[in-house]
């Protein structure tokens, strides 16, 4: 994610990244999908578990959060 989505020039650019404000989104998004990945994927793939639970409002919101992540990657530039 640092690669892609951090740095002064970053690969994946949700913006412009000419004002400050542009570059503390483009920060802060990199930062969410990261925290993201780190709380919902890296637990079930470093733990052994048969079953996750998870309520539906749990599973609403992840599912929420993932489609605002795809949103903005789909509209990104390269």
């Amino acid at each position: 994610m640092d690669a892609v989505l951090s740095g002064p020039m970053p690969r994946v650019k949700i913006n412009a990244l000419v004002t400050d404000s542009q570059r503390s989104e483009q920060s802060g998004f990199a930062n969410l999908v990261k925290g993201t990945f780190g709380m919902f994927r890296n637990p079930t793939a470093h733990e052994a578990r048969i079953l996750w639970a998870m309520s539906r409002e749990h599973a609403e919101d992840l599912l929420s959060l993932a489609s605002l992540i795809h949103r903005r990657i789909d509209a990104a530039t390269v």
